[in-house]
This record gives C-alpha cells, sequence and structure tokens, in this order.
C-alpha cells in the first residue's frame, strides 16, 4: 500500500498502519451468515512479536464496541512434580501484562497436568479479576484433543459466551460429538497405516495427515495406528522390512531430492503387492515416476525437479512459469477446482462432479506423456478444467491406489472426514483382513 501512495508520504509505522491492517484482515470473516468470529492470537504476552497483534486487538474492542468483543485467554498452570505444588504466578504475570496494554480477559482457559482446586480457582480469580467460574480447567486428557470441547461444555463455557455477547441461544447438542469421541475410545477394529516421509523426526510435520486419517478411522469406526517409516532408510533396506502390520502406504507431500528412492521404492511395492496407496501432491508425483519406469520401461524417468537432465521427464515445470524469477512465484497456491471422471475411485469418494481441492507445489504432471500412461493403466480421474493439469491418477486393476495433487488434509474434520481418506481406510481394513498368501515382492 505504501507503494502505491496509499499513505500519501506519511511515514509507515506500527501504530496505526500495521495495526490497521492486521484489524482489516480480521474484519475480513464478517459476513450475514456469522453469528461469532474467532480469531487466535498465538505467541506469548510479553514477546515483542506478539504487540502489534495484541495491540491491534485491543484497539478492535474500542472500535466494535465493548459488549460485540471478550478476550479469552489460555495460559499454562505449571505443577511441580519435586514439591507436588501449582503454581499460579505465571498465570498472575501474564494477565498482568495484558492489562498493562489495555486487554482484561472475560474467560481464563488454564492448561493443567493436575486438577485445580477450588482454593486454586479462587485465588486465580483474586489475583487476575476475573470471575470464580470464569476460570475454566482444561486438564491434559487421558486419549485424545477431541475430549476438550465436551470438557468446556461441561464448565458451561458456551453459557458464559453468549451471556457476555448478549446473544441469543440454546445449549448446543453434542450428541454426534460425542458419539464420535466414543467411537475413538471404543473402535470395533484396528489398522496400521505406514507414511513414508523424510521429515518422521518430527512429530507435527504431518501433523494434519496424523489428523485426517484420525477423522476418517472414525467414520470406518477403526483405530488407526500410524507407522513412521524414513525414506531414507527404504533407499538403504528397502520398503519390505518395514511392511509387517502394515496395510496401507501414504506419501506425503514434500520437497527436495532427499529420500525420493524410498519413497518410489514405496510405490512400486505398493502397486506390485496390491496394497492401497494414497499419495499426496509429491506423493502423486512419486507414483508417476515409478509407473513411468516400471510398467511404461521409461528408463531414467523423473521429475525435472530432481533431475534437470531426465531424458523422460514425466514431472516438469510447466513453460509459462520458467520465466518468473520472484521467490514463490512459480508455485501453484490456493484452492482450484477439478473435475472428476466418472466411475472412478474419485467418483466413489466425492459422489461430486467437480471439487475444489488447496495446492501448493510448482511441478505438474507432464501432458506429453498422458496418452502413454494411459495405454498402460493408469487412469488420469481429475483434471484442473481450466489448465487441463492432472489432479488425480489411478491405477487400473488395483484395490486402491490414488495419487492427487493437491492437499485434501487440510479439509478434513473430525465429524466430516475428507472422502479421500475415509476411502484410502476402507481400502486398508479390506487388505487388513485375512486372504491368500500373496506372492513375495523384494523392493
Amino acid at each position: 500500500r505504501e507503494r502505491r501512495g496509499e499513505y500519501l508520504g506519511q511515514t509507515v509505522q506500527v501504530i496505526p498502519h500495521i495495526t490497521n491492517e492486521i484489524k482489516e484482515a480480521v474484519k475480513r470473516v464478517e459476513g450475514p451468515a456469522i453469528d461469532v468470529a474467532i480469531t487466535e492470537i498465538g505467541g506469548t504476552v510479553g514477546d515483542i512479536e506478539s504487540l502489534p497483534f495484541l495491540e491491534a486487538i485491543r484497539q478492535y474492542q474500542l472500535d466494535a464496541g465493548r459488549d460485540n468483543v471478550m478476550y479469552i485467554h489460555l495460559t499454562l498452570i505449571p505443577f511441580l512434580h519435586a514439591s507436588q505444588e501449582i503454581k499460579t504466578k505465571p498465570t498472575q504475570q501474564s494477565v498482568g501484562k495484558l492489562r498493562e496494554i489495555g486487554i482484561f480477559p472475560d474467560i481464563l482457559i488454564c492448561r493443567t497436568e493436575v486438577v485445580l482446586g477450588d482454593d486454586v480457582r479462587a485465588k486465580i480469580s483474586l489475583f487476575c479479576n476475573v470471575p470464580k467460574e470464569a476460570v475454566i480447567e482444561e486438564k491434559d486428557v487421558d486419549f485424545s484433543i477431541y475430549q476438550i470441547p465436551q470438557m468446556l461444555a461441561e464448565q458451561k463455557v458456551d453459557e458464559q459466551i453468549i451471556r457476555r455477547l448478549g446473544l441469543s441461544g440454546k445449549r448446543p447438542d453434542l450428541a454426534r460429538w460425542n458419539e464420535m469421541v466414543e467411537t475413538l475410545r471404543k473402535p470395533d477394529s484396528e489398522v496400521t497405516v505406514g507414511i513414508v516421509g523424510k521429515y518422521m523426526e518430527m512429530h507435527d510435520a504431518y501433523k494434519s495427515i496424523y489428523e485426517s486419517l484420525t477423522h476418517a478411522g472414525i467414520a470406518n469406526r477403526c483405530k488407526v495406528k500410524i507407522k513412521k517409516i524414513p525414506a531414507e532408510e527404504v533407499e538403504r533396506v528397502g520398503i519390505a522390512k518395514f511392511m509387517d502390520g502394515v496395510s496401507g502406504i501414504l506419501v506425503p507431500g514434500g520437497f527436495g531430492h532427499r529420500g525420493i528412492e524410498g519413497k518410489i521404492k514405496a510405490a512400486q511395492y505398493a502397486r506390485e503387492c496390491k496394497v492401497p496407496y494414497y499419495g499426496l501432491c509429491l506423493g502423486m508425483q512419486i507414483a508417476s515416476i515409478e509407473f513411468a519406469r516400471n510398467v511404461v520401461k521409461l528408463e531414467a524417468a523423473n521429475s525435472t525437479e530432481f533431475d534437470p537432465k531426465t531424458p523422460h521427464p514425466v514431472i516438469h515445470m510447466m513453460e509459462r512459469q520458467r520465466t518468473i524469477t520472484e521467490k514463490g512465484g512459480t508455485m501453484r497456491l490456493g484452492s482450484y477446482p477439478c473435475r472428476i471422471e466418472p466411475d472412478s475411485r474419485a467418483a466413489e469418494c466425492y459422489q461430486k462432479e467437480v471439487i475444489s481441492e488447496r495446492h501448493r507445489h510448482r511441478f505438474e504432471f507432464n501432458n506429453q506423456y498422458r496418452e502413454t500412461f494411459r495405454a498402460q493403466g493408469m487412469r488420469f480421474s481429475g483434471i484442473w478444467p481450466e489448465g487441463n493439469l492432472v489432479e488425480m491418477v489411478e491405477i487400473e486393476n488395483h484395490p486402491w491406489f490414488v495419487g492427487v495433487q493437491f492437499h485434501p488434509e487440510f479439509k478434513s474434520k473430525p465429524t466430516q472426514p475428507h472422502p479421500l481418506f475415509r476411502g484410502f481406510i476402507k481400502a486398508a481394513l479390506e487388505y487388513s483382513r485375512p486372504k491368500a498368501p500373496a506372492e513375495k515382492v523384494t523392493v
């Protein structure tokens, strides 16, 4: 905006220019269908990085009116195991810092390992100037984060919010949510999915995928166990040694050359052994490279991301993107429509002709190879109509082999699992059931 002259030569400052932009971002979610907008301000109170955001939400209450904005502060109540003591001082300090800048929390959500006694809640109420009933205990749950809404409802957080904002409402019907949590607690069956990736040591690297698999497990009334398979280890020793008890293989998105050949081995194993395979973004490209090498017999086929001189660039950057030099400028980002081919696995899962999914990638399937692949049994079940780009691939005569160029994990919800994840887990369950011994394949 400064480059466009919208500030009329003024010096751009944190206040009001940056804080105004933050407030505008919050306002963008407003609409006639929205009753309450929840805005999360991350970080730690007192850190310099958080100050512009905290100042913006302080101003927001002034702009919108005190009756239209409430503040809920999430805070940690440490428990010292050595002395068996609960410490409230960090919470007192945090609330004090907020009050210094003009933010007065209406509700305190207190993360804790242990039950907060009545005396502890009374102490927090007194020193933080918050009503005792607004000091909410959020104790660590025994098996699933999806127990938290139940915990908050039991302490009538919803009633406090409705009362504070002057809304008309009734107690929510949590029957469906409670049933979902009960399914998590007492599943009918169990299935193990192997995720072949290169960031396996980082617990949160594939967090959205882990949660999407859990959602799909709920829909299929089964517990989904995840086996983390390092792609570089697969390069070294092969995939077969990791497959004991595994009923489905998922290859997630990613960038860079490291671990690529291990992922290709995983896709080959899934194709040859009829193990359900689900490739996300890079996982679809991996499946295409493997198919090119071992089915179409295109020796040294690859992506130009990993081998710019490959004789068979089955995955490449589109011509119009190669002249873009801005960092991130070649990325295909955001939501794009996809037309689904009838009578495909995708059509079976989505039950729709056109869908919309989120993207974050710069390399695409090379359309020059589409007919060659189709002749050998690969099906292109999803196409972006405007650009005629491949969005989804499937392998015929396989129980469930699907690769997608997008990131479906970002659209999954506990009570609305993503159709493809649901279909993948259903196929993995089918695979896990006893069957006649298959011919051994070494990859």
